[in-house]
């Protein structure tokens, strides 16, 4: 819970108050690698906020092809954000990379928690406004730079997250295939 605190500190001061109840709005849960924490098609009622390990959200295709869409490692927060603001049915998987630890929040809690506690629509807000501006980075990449260029730009941009999951889960990221990715990384020797 310390990190979770520390990381709300980095954008919001709280009250000793406001720190209890927030902390009695979410749930931790102790994970093993593998475990879906969301399911394309169920209801998305938590906001994930990762204490340990490695998780990732995918989307999977009429084909089966799954596309990466994010990851989140220590000290990142995750869920599949369209659906669980307005309430739809989540649109892609969540699942841990490796065993880990989340602390969670629900819909009901999270939108208790804002009424409550405003100064957390300023903390939410600067998440959701540092959510889009990386994910508007990511769409100008993909238009802009070559496959071999994402995936130094990846390398560089996320060097913890290289360590902690595959070659396939990155060229899944990249939109590439693991065969392509395993060339880049031959020429960049």
């Amino acid at each position: 819970m310390d990190r979770l605190l520390t990381n709300i500190a980095k954008h919001i001061s709280l009250t000793e108050e406001e720190t209890v109840l927030f902390t009695s709005l979410v749930t931790s849960k102790n994970l093993a690698k593998k475990t879906l924490l969301l399911a394309a098609g169920q209801d998305c009622r938590y906001l994930s906020y990762v204490d340990s390990g490695a998780v990732r959200s995918y989307f999977v295709d009429k084909d089966g092809k799954e596309s990466t869409i994010m990851f989140a490692i220590a000290d990142w927060w995750i869920t599949d954000m369209y659906c669980y603001l307005n309430k739809k049915p989540a649109m892609m998987h969540i699942e841990t990379i490796e065993q880990s630890t989340v602390f969670q929040i629900s819909r009901d809690n999270f939108d208790h928690l804002l009424e409550t506690v405003p100064k957390f629509e300023r903390f939410f807000r600067i998440l959701m406004q540092n959510a889009y501006t990386r994910e508007q980075l990511r769409v100008m990449e993909n238009l802009s730079l070559t496959a071999e260029e994402r995936y130094h730009s990846f390398l560089i941009k996320y060097p913890q997250i290289v360590k902690q999951v595959t070659q396939k889960q990155i060229a899944s990221y990249l939109g590439i295939t693991p065969e392509f990715l395993s060339t880049l990384r031959k020429v960049k020797g």
